[in-house]
């Protein structure tokens, strides 16, 4: 989302960087093209004025014009006043109470609400929570049964509203049967609307004065701009909202909902929504997101990716493998898979310091994740034999593989080269790790 205004930051600051010393024109000059890139990026304009006024006052005296590398120093007052920007601090979502604790999420038509409900029920069922779903949706078609069909997924119970029941009834009934269930959260998918109308706002009230929920955010497409902007800030006056969900934040956006919105309604962005998978919610860390618009990467979140998606026991086991040179394709396909757990090859890159800007130096890199499909699809087409012992796939094998995993022996090929590539190098790594050089780590493979 935010690779265009990423660009032209790095394009800004590495333009400083050449200046041995920064003058007070240098300075001003290059924040008026970081006021117009952050315009260009669909970001509030009075945002934009008081986020301008904040690094100017700082820049333009003793912390910058004194500093031994005045560009750093100035990039350093960017991101804290960018973090400042998105909230500060990461804010937590709460829920102390009684059991089970309501979570009300409301929002406009299309803006991803009832997938949002599903993918919050998976991260809290990750966190050993038990979660409740409410359908109180009866409006759109098929809602409650996209629901249903997401908690069937996810193997989350959910309520199933009778005909004549009102949204509120719903919600008053699925209370007292997750209560009597000994569920720990109430996770409520309200209806929506394609525009904010009186009567939706009554309905979002009697909900919410009814059950008291811990937590009312209001779930907010990242794509409409400085649209989810109103909204949230409409939202806010008339049903009052504790913290926004920004969805579909991988999109081709310009990204100035991400930048505007805490500021305009003084509420934080609790998650954010990567992509139409279950798991694709992250926490919203403003320090974080800062880091990434800047080109710095987000190697924290990388690790708690990769935490999340490596299983430490077959970690172990690989090494093992490693070290005995008994690496198997069928261990090369679990391997991808493994990286698949945390998103796209693209937003991952994207964490590593540096390199994002490095892929937009050389013209950006198209990372094709079909590929790995196809690679787990050949790999498949394989027989035990073949997979523990890739020497022994023939010219007739490599032609029955491909018929079986609709691809061509070309793609067999390749796959089978890299292969052979992934245990050279690994057999490197092991004689290095034997030498007492780079002992216990593990080589990345993809």
């Amino acid at each position: 989302m935010f690779d265009n205004l990423s660009a032209k930051l790095d394009g800004i600051f590495k333009r400083l960087r050449g200046h041995g010393r920064l003058t007070e024109q240098n300075i001003q000059e290059a924040l008026k093209e970081v006021r117009i890139a952050l315009l260009e990026a669909d970001v509030n304009f009075k945002v934009v004025k008081d986020f301008i006024q904040s690094v100017e006052q700082r820049a333009i005296g003793q912390e910058v014009m004194a500093s031994l590398t005045p560009a750093q120093q100035l990039i350093k007052i960017v991101k804290e006043e960018m973090t400042s920007l998105m909230g500060g601090e990461e804010q937590r979502i709460h829920l102390s109470g009684p059991l089970p604790v309501p979570i009300m999420l409301v929002g406009l038509h299309g803006c991803g609400k009832t997938t949002t409900v599903a993918k919050l029920a998976r991260y809290f069922q990750e966190r050993k929570r038990r979660p409740y779903l409410v359908p109180a949706d009866v409006y759109r078609p098929a809602a409650i049964e996209q629901l249903q069909k997401l908690g069937e997924e996810l193997r989350a119970d959910f309520y199933r509203p009778e005909p004549s029941q009102t949204p509120l009834d719903i919600c008053l009934k699925a209370r007292d049967v997750a209560l009597k269930g000994g569920y720990d959260l109430l996770l409520i998918d309200t209806a929506g609307r394609l525009h904010i109308d009186e009567a939706l706002m009554l309905e979002l009230r009697e909900i919410k004065a009814q059950l008291k929920p811990k937590e009312v955010l209001l779930v907010a497409d990242a794509m409409t701009g400085q649209d989810a902007v109103n909204i949230a800030k409409s939202f806010n006056e008339r049903l009052g909202i504790d913290g926004i969900i920004l969805t579909k934040m991988d999109g081709d956006a310009r990204g100035g909902a991400a930048l505007s919105i805490k500021m305009v309604t003084e509420k934080a962005i609790k998650f954010i929504g990567l992509g139409e998978k279950l798991d694709a919610l992250e926490v919203f860390h403003p320090d974080r997101m800062a880091s990434r618009i800047l080109g710095m990467g987000d190697v924290l979140t990388l690790i708690e990716k990769a935490e999340a998606a490596f299983d430490e026991r077959k970690a172990k086991e690989l090494e093992k493998k490693i070290r005995k040179d008994s690496f198997t394709l069928e261990d090369f396909r679990d391997q991808i898979q493994e990286v698949r757990k945390m998103g796209s090859l693209d937003s991952i890159l994207g964490m590593i310091p540096g390199l994002s800007n490095k892929m937009r130096g050389m013209g950006g890199l198209n990372f094709d994740e079909k590929e790995l499909v196809r690679v787990e699809a050949i790999i498949n087409s394989m027989t035990p034999k073949e997979r523990a012992n890739y020497l022994v796939i023939n010219g007739s094998r490599r032609l029955r593989i491909a018929r079986g995993s609709g691809t061509t022996v070309q793609e067999v090929n390749q796959l089978l080269k890299r292969y052979a590539q992934a245990r050279k190098m690994m057999k490197q790594f092991t004689k290095m790790g034997e030498k007492g050089i780079g002992r216990g780590r593990m080589p990345f493979f993809s």
